[in-house]
């Protein structure tokens, strides 16, 4: 594989503190957030990284699934807790496309309503059991991915509502912000959830940046 036909290096991460170089304010403020983001909290500095492997799978960033994997095994997280991460990550971001499904039945059956997203919507989810096949299997594979195992329930549920952010799903936002508060979450432990997700989805992005400095050099 030549040079310009690989486009995902590990050794191109290193790279990234280039941007000190070419925007040094803004990188500097960007670092402090994610170090901040990160740090040990009303969450533990653990599972903050559980979060951001969940998170780094939703953006489908290499460099952070890499990074944070490697971080998470240095704090203690065990293959059965990343394993479970994933799982959450992957019910929620299917779960985004499935929940917007409501939308689609809406559209198609000429629902003059002009707001697009009320909670009460999500209750024509259950009219896709007459119409897929598909849809009780998404159901059960769902609430299986949700229910406590290696990580309780409350603990899945502070993950779902980070993707939930990243998705940008209101009605994933809605639905997992109360079943979290319901397993015990306070509102300063869903904060630091969400900022896990802010510090990961930009980073995703900044990241990428690495793929921009070798692009540009070619």
């Amino acid at each position: 594989m030549s040079h310009t036909d690989s486009l995902f290096k590990k050794s191109n991460f290193k790279r990234i503190g280039e941007f000190n170089s070419v925007s040094p304010e803004i990188f500097k403020a960007f670092i402090n957030f994610e170090k901040l983001a990160l740090a040990e909290g009303k969450l533990t500095a653990k599972f903050k990284e559980i979060i951001a492997i969940a998170i780094a799978h939703t953006t489908g960033c290499p460099y952070c699934i890499e990074a944070h994997v490697k971080q998470a095994k240095k704090n203690g997280v065990s293959k059965e807790e990343m394993a479970e991460s994933i799982m959450v990550a992957t019910a929620l971001k299917a779960g985004s496309a499935m929940a917007h499904g409501v939308n689609a039945l809406n559209a198609y059956d000429g629902n003059d309503d002009d707001e697009l997203y009320r909670a009460s919507y999500i209750n024509r989810l259950r009219e896709f059991t007459q119409l897929s096949d598909s849809f009780k299997a998404f159901g059960s594979f769902d609430q299986q991915a949700l229910k406590a195992g290696t990580l309780s329930t409350k603990e899945k549920e502070l993950i779902a509502v980070a993707v939930a952010h990243t998705t940008g799903c209101p009605y994933c936002i809605d639905i997992h912000t109360k079943a979290a508060k319901k397993a015990g979450a306070t509102k300063e432990e869903l904060a630091e959830s969400i900022m896990v997700a802010t510090a990961l989805k930009a980073g995703s992005a900044l990241a990428h940046g690495v793929n921009a400095l070798v692009a540009f050099d070619e």
